[in-house]
């Protein structure tokens, strides 16, 4: 078996666990035995570890790779409608549409109150030696609501 495999299987193993459990707990307090209260413990951890490896299942994406896209870092992300990303000057420009289209991919849907988000790639050139301006080379909106 896989990781990914083990990974997809772990919450049913957990939520499996934790109902044989949940069984025993009743089972131990109508009849009064003895390790009612320890078995309570280990009920809610496996109920929870499987709630927990549940969510990051569902949390756990692969990133998005398109061709011809170069890697450009985040400088700037209000966490609901606004995404700017930063190239050096040397960017060349038939990668600014698909690096824009990377990004957009790569993000969840379902994130950020269900916004149109604004990812923008911009330089920064300079003035003069102490002043310089954003550039934007390209813009791309994302509607990330859930279908």
């Amino acid at each position: 078996m896989s990781f990914f495999e083990l990974l997809e299987n772990t919450p049913k193993i957990f939520g499996f666990l934790g109902i044989f459990l949940l069984l025993g707990t009743i089972i131990a307090f109508i009849f009064n035995f003895g390790f009612k209260y320890r078995i309570i413990g280990a009920t809610i951890f496996s109920l929870l570890l499987s709630l927990s490896s549940w969510a990051f299942i569902q949390s756990y994406s692969e990133k998005v790779v398109i061709e011809g896209a170069k890697y450009v870092p985040i400088v700037y992300d209000n966490g609901f409608d606004l995404i700017i990303a930063k190239v050096e000057d040397d960017f060349p420009e038939d990668s600014i549409a698909p690096t824009l289209k990377q990004l957009s991919e790569n993000l969840r849907k379902g994130s950020r109150s269900g916004a149109n988000v604004k990812i923008k790639i911009r330089k920064i050139e300079k003035i003069t030696d102490n002043i310089s301006k954003p550039v934007i080379l390209g813009e791309i909106k994302k509607s990330v609501k859930m279908n």
